[in-house]
């Protein structure tokens, strides 16, 4: 019987979203070319040919990434507006060109407009449209979906540099970039166009496949505004957690030859730490997506500050074997857990009708915290001639986040008409009311 249905869900006629879970995986892996992981390989060739010191194209990487979020909270309203089809079809283009145009560059001027057109496109932008389309088709399965778009994308953006290697290698880093624009445009555009749809009324269904009842009018799109989500205290812890994460985590990725040979790896070994991470980073993500679908988010947001923190405290005692395959799994699952919990809570606590204006604002966060974390631990060492202080000194970051987490009333779960057997189909109708003192109420449809 479950063989059947989920041969139903998959079909054709069928429930759409599951399609919408492997689209958005394999737009998330496009993703690749803007990450830092795909950007780190060509980092030496173009040190190398365009004769610049490597603290010139770091602050070049570092204006690079702020700049570029500085413009996600509009790419979020644009999804609000325009749907996800159109957006990620006009980022796949914009992505594309500037990573053509990358093959061009002369100057550390031209690097760093480069970096601000990847970072915004790349990482940030197709990103987070990949990930919010997969919020708008689920509301009790978000979390199983969320983390399987997180995991499998995350596979693919850790594929990148391995792709990359023989490509730059062989024909050179200018080529490469041309090769990765090409790819862009013949991926994520056809499969904007062609694949995806914006929600499932688009299609006639309701998320997760619920059953549909044709005798009244497909429930809109219900949600708080962005000023609205602003004032809930919890948007805030999660966005905290968020901004951690990508602060320290890269912090440490950034500087991870250096830390662990520090610590007695080799240069190989401590390169080969990415292994374990992305692993370890996988099997969290889908496991935090199966448990986020059965229990409060809050204790998924405690054990994952707890894990960074404890991977960061183990990072200034680690050493060969097997104690630096412990650290890199703690790590890896850190960084990847926190994700999924941004993915499936917001839109659960808050609604889907501005949930790409309220992701917007967080993933601008976000990248502004990985552009930040790198330099303050370097500017540490620079000082110190050693991790350790700054690493213990930045543990403490993620605890005080973990018992924030664990006092925090778990909010009421955003109505999602879809679930609502009395809600009449109204456009005006919506599941808070202001007084007139203008406080804001949360009611249900009668």
């Amino acid at each position: 019987m479950t063989a059947t249905r989920l041969r139903t869900a998959l079909s054709p006629h069928g429930f759409y979203g599951w399609h919408i879970v492997l689209y958005s995986a394999i737009a998330l892996a496009a993703t690749g070319p803007g990450q830092t992981v795909g950007v780190s390989m060509f980092i030496d060739p173009i040190i190398a040919d365009l004769d610049i010191s490597r603290s010139a194209i770091s602050t070049a990487y570092l204006v690079g990434t702020l700049a570029g979020a500085v413009a996600l909270p509009w790419i979020g309203r644009a999804l609000d507006r325009f749907g996800v089809r159109r957006t990620m079809a006009i980022i796949g283009l914009a992505f594309g060109t500037i990573l053509i145009l990358m093959s061009l560059i002369s100057s550390v001027v031209g690097l760093t407009a480069g970096f601000v057109g990847i970072r915004m496109a790349g990482q940030g932008a197709l990103g987070l449209t990949a990930t919010t389309a997969v919020a708008l088709w689920f509301d009790r399965k978000r979390g199983t979906a969320a983390g399987l778009v997180s995991a499998f994308g995350a596979v693919g953006i850790s594929s990148t540099p391995l792709l990359l290697e023989g490509i730059i290698n062989d024909y050179g880093w200018r080529t490469a970039w041309m090769i990765e624009g090409v790819a862009i445009y013949l991926i994520v555009i056809p499969l904007a166009l062609l694949a995806f749809r914006n929600r499932p009324a688009d299609l006639g269904q309701l998320p997760d496949g619920a059953p549909v009842d044709h005798s009244r009018p497909l429930p809109t799109p219900v949600g708080y505004t962005r000023a609205e989500t602003l004032r809930q205290p919890y948007f805030w812890l999660i966005a905290s957690a968020v901004l951690t994460t990508g602060l320290l985590s890269t912090a440490v990725a950034f500087h991870q030859i250096s830390l662990l040979t520090a610590r007695g790896l080799t240069a190989s070994e401590a390169a080969a730490n990415f292994i374990p991470q992305t692993v370890a980073g996988l099997v969290a993500t889908l496991a935090v997506g199966y448990l986020l679908d059965r229990i409060a988010g809050r204790w998924i947001l405690v054990i994952s500050m707890v894990t960074l923190a404890l991977s960061l405290i183990w990072a200034t005692q680690v050493s060969p074997g097997w104690s630096a395959i412990g650290f890199g799994m703690l790590l890896g699952a850190s960084a990847s857990m926190i994700r999924t919990v941004e993915a499936a809570t917001l839109p659960r606590y808050f609604g889907t009708k501005h949930v790409g204006s309220v992701r917007g604002l967080v993933v601008s966060i976000t990248v502004a915290g990985t552009a930040v974390g790198p330099l303050i631990y370097a500017l540490a060492y620079d000082s110190t001639g050693s991790y350790t202080a700054v690493i213990l000194g930045s543990a403490a970051m993620p605890l005080g986040i973990a018992v924030w987490a664990w006092l925090a009333p778990e909010p009421e779960r955003f109505p999602d008409p879809a679930q609502e057997p009395r809600y009449d189909g109204q456009p005006d109708d919506h599941p808070h009311d202001h007084g007139s003192d203008g406080s804001m109420s949360r009611a249900r449809h009668g």
